[in-house]
């Protein structure tokens, strides 16, 4: 069943096919370089590795220490980990398939 977004629009659908092509990390580099800004990029990374850490079921402490991330952040991100899309899940549990 697919997923129905608020956000659904032609033009992020085209975004996401896009990403989707990627084949490579190389490939992810070079677009994302050319996409995002260096700091959307670590913030992006960053968010990913403390829901990461979230699902290890690490303190906010150990969290903040180890990320840099605010306790803010680490709280709304905790929050679409209970409450959100399952996106960080999905991406977690493919990542933990490789």
């Amino acid at each position: 069943m697919p997923y129905d977004s608020k956000f659904k629009r032609d033009d992020i659908d085209e975004l996401f096919e896009g990403i989707l092509s990627l084949k490579t990390v190389d490939e992810c580099y070079r677009f994302f370089e050319d996409i995002c800004t260096i700091n959307e990029i670590n913030s992006i990374a960053q968010r990913l590795q403390v829901a990461k850490m979230l699902d290890n079921k690490c303190t906010y402490k150990e969290i903040e220490q180890e990320t840099k991330a605010s306790t803010a952040t680490i709280s709304r991100i905790n929050k679409c980990l209970v409450y959100g899309a399952d996106g960080y899940k999905i991406v977690l549990d493919n990542l933990a398939k490789k």
